[in-house]
């Protein structure tokens, strides 16, 4: 049956809506109504944090992991996502995905299966998706901003699976909050060498090579196929091990 997740509301058959919040909120075309409506939602913003805040307070040390959602069981990549989930829960590490399929489903999958915390931050979409039933603590957002939030201030790294426009999404965003001092010993490990090459090939002989970057900052992503290596730079910047 398809439904429609609103933050935490469900919709179904004749009551699902078109468009998202988040559409509703950007989209500056139509009526001036919005200079009415547009003070309340601040409402709605503040709750979703409060929400976000309330539910993953008590985490404890967490690692992030992104990736497609359309990566199928038994692809090279979600069997890799799985050993990401299971070797961080055995270090005692909560994994927080995006909830849904795919990457995210393998690392909550893998999380949950070696015994820890499995957790799984969804976002409203124009399409059906939920949280994957490996999640064991789940909160469904309105509004990205504000669920990118989570996934920064819970998490002490990101382990990032190959993906496509959102994983990028949050990647960047990991790497400008390092850039700029926002947030500090946080690894950003890409797993996936044969993915991720040309991405880093075109940072480095391009971005870097007309000076629109430095060479520290593309230090700050690791690349690497080794899910061990992963784990250790967390276990490291647990420690305080980083720079």
């Amino acid at each position: 049956m398809r439904a429609k997740f609103k933050g935490p509301v469900i919709q179904r058959r004749g009551q699902i809506d078109d468009g998202t919040t988040d559409q509703r909120l950007l989209d500056s075309r139509g009526p001036s109504d919005w200079v009415h409506t547009d003070p309340w939602r601040v409402l709605r913003m503040q709750a979703e944090f409060v929400e976000g805040f309330g539910a993953l307070a008590e985490l404890g040390p967490a690692v992030s992991v992104f990736g497609s959602a359309r990566i199928p069981a038994g692809h090279a990549s979600y069997r890799t996502a799985e050993q990401v989930g299971r070797r961080l829960a055995e270090e005692g590490f909560a994994v927080i995905t995006g909830g849904g399929p795919g990457a995210m489903e393998a690392a909550n999958k893998g999380a949950g299966e070696a015994g820890g915390v499995s957790v799984g931050l969804g976002i409203e979409l124009p399409w059906e998706q939920g949280l994957n039933d490996w999640v064991d603590v789940g909160i469904n957002f309105r509004y990205f901003f504000a669920r990118k939030t989570m996934f920064v201030k819970y998490s002490q790294g990101f382990v990032v699976l190959p993906g496509g426009f959102g994983t990028l999404d949050e990647m960047f965003e990991a790497v400008t909050l390092r850039q700029t001092g926002k947030i500090t010993s946080f690894p950003i490990v890409l797993m996936g060498t044969a993915y991720w090459t040309g991405l880093l090939d075109w940072l480095r002989d391009t971005a870097l090579a007309e000076a629109m970057i430095r060479q520290d900052d593309l230090d700050q992503l690791v690349l690497t196929d080794d899910v061990e290596e992963a784990v250790a730079l967390m276990v490291a910047a647990r420690g305080g091990d980083l720079p």
